[in-house]
């Protein structure tokens, strides 16, 4: 078994260690790098000419004001569109701490370590400068999974300091022998001795809350209470949301999503099943990589849901985006996929796409795209043998006894070759990045909201936000 801590020495990048088989090779598209050039200024001018309704001021705003906590994020994205043929992106979940560098095509041929490099430079490094009354130590990435890509942060982080790099392993079993928290500062045992760590790249994202305090006085990127307010808090994240849309309903501004319902008891949601017309989701809002995610388009599927054990106990029930004949039933316009462009068997595929953004102190960046198709492909009518989940779920990590485990085969490049594939343009990118941001500013917002004046986590309100006492007991003090 590898060593839970591995020290990282500067000149080590190889990007066939860091990316995906076939990403090296892959050329982007033209129209993903015309847009990764444009700029905000150019990205909000197109913005506001194909909304009118935006106020111009408060999208430029949006974009050039960084967030405060929450510097790194991606949010998936459904394309769709309603029952009178009205297109959109509407935001899935926004994730902290999120992967897909690994399947990013290099912006430039010369160098490899691409959207690595990015977000490192532009924002961990300046967000790292500017902290003051930093402990002393070193540097580090705090990882529980997907090594592909948290040892080229690794790697990157080492060639732009020139400092070793501790690339560190936290897994929920058994990590405080490796790890410990005094007075906010985090040490990590390397060769039998206690070393002291600075500042973390972090890269720890099932249930981080369990292993890392939401305020530390080592530099964490991002914190935790990222996570807590919507970052890695589905629940806590659609209440952000419905915040930000009520202070933006003036400036013609809004986070789209599918209709959601919060703080769902277990008994309750046969009820919401049935207010959305029998089809819905139902969300465990504190998991990540597609568990805890059920698709509810029959007796059966609810059926399997309620018979499962939970480890938490509300949860949010959200219109499901279905085909255009079975799709939920929602206050507002009904939605369903655009899906992929036909194949030459006519199949049409739900597909997601991530964006991927950083934050500068001059505003938002975009870092890096993918997309993701499920495994099968959209019927017209259910049966009762259908499989929901093999035709809307995206996600491409798999968790068996063995470990984690990617499908990459449902992997969609922004390439030449499967780009085209999506059925989406540049003004659907614009779209999908000002959706992106507006999400993060939302959670930012109400992460911010849960830091007390002592720099500690307000628990009476984050309690009555998200009242399930199995969460409250997880988090770290």
């Amino acid at each position: 078994m590898p060593s839970p801590v591995t020290p990282v020495l500067p000149g080590g990048f190889e990007p066939e260690a860091h990316y995906y088989p076939r990403v090296p090779n892959a050329q982007l598209h033209p129209l993903v790098r015309s847009f990764l050039h444009l700029g905000n200024q150019r990205i909000a001018t197109r913005y506001c000419h194909l909304h009118p309704e935006a106020d111009r001021d408060a999208v430029h705003s949006l974009l050039s004001t960084p967030p405060k906590v929450f510097r790194w994020a991606g949010a998936d994205l459904f394309h769709v569109t309603d029952d009178r043929g009205v297109r959109r992106n509407v935001v899935v979940e926004t994730n902290s701490c999120p992967s897909g560098q690994k399947s990013m095509p290099l912006r430039d041929d010369q160098d490899e370590s691409g959207g690595f490099r990015v977000l490192l430079e532009r924002s961990f490094l300046p967000a790292l400068k500017a902290r003051r009354n930093l402990p002393s130590g070193r540097l580090a990435v705090l990882a529980d999974k997907n090594p592909m890509e948290t040892m080229g942060y690794a790697h990157t982080l080492a060639d732009l300091t020139g400092e070793e790099v501790l690339h560190v392993t936290l897994h929920h079993e058994g990590w405080q022998d490796i790890a410990r928290w005094d007075d906010g500062v985090l040490s990590v045992l390397v060769d039998g001795e206690w070393t002291q760590i600075r500042a973390a790249f972090r890269y720890v994202t099932q249930k981080p809350w369990t292993r890392i305090p939401p305020f530390t006085r080592t530099f964490i990127y991002n914190p935790v209470i990222a996570c807590l307010a919507g970052g890695r808090n589905k629940l806590l994240a659609a209440k952000a949301y419905d915040i930000l849309n009520a202070e933006l309903r003036d400036k013609g501004l809004q986070v789209q999503t599918p209709e959601t319902i919060w703080d769902v008891d277990l008994v309750e949601v046969p009820l919401w099943v049935e207010r959305m017309g029998g089809v819905a989701v139902v969300k465990n809002p504190y998991s990540n990589a597609g568990l805890g995610v059920y698709t509810i388009t029959n007796k059966a599927e609810l059926d399997a849901f309620m018979n499962t054990e939970h480890s938490y106990d509300r949860f949010i029930v959200q219109a499901l985006v279905g085909n255009l004949q079975w799709t939920s039933r929602t206050r507002g316009h009904r939605l369903y996929h655009v899906g992929t462009v036909p194949d030459r068997h006519q199949r049409i595929f739900v597909a997601d796409f991530r964006f991927m953004v950083g934050s500068s102190p001059d505003g938002f960046f975009p870092v890096a795209l993918y997309a993701r198709r499920a495994r099968l492909p959209l019927v017209d009518e259910l049966t009762e043998d259908s499989d929901s989940w093999g035709m809307l779920g995206t996600n491409l990590s798999v968790q068996s006894e063995a470990g984690w485990s990617t499908e990459s085969n449902r992997l969609m490049l922004f390439d030449q070759r499967d780009f085209n594939r999506l059925g989406i343009g540049l003004d659907d990118l614009t779209e999908g990045y000002i959706q992106t941001c507006l999400s993060v500013i939302a959670i930012d917002n109400m992460a911010a909201r849960l830091r007390s004046s002592k720099g500690k986590l307000k628990r009476r309100l984050f309690r009555s936000l998200v009242p399930d006492d199995a969460l409250m007991a997880e988090i770290a003090e």
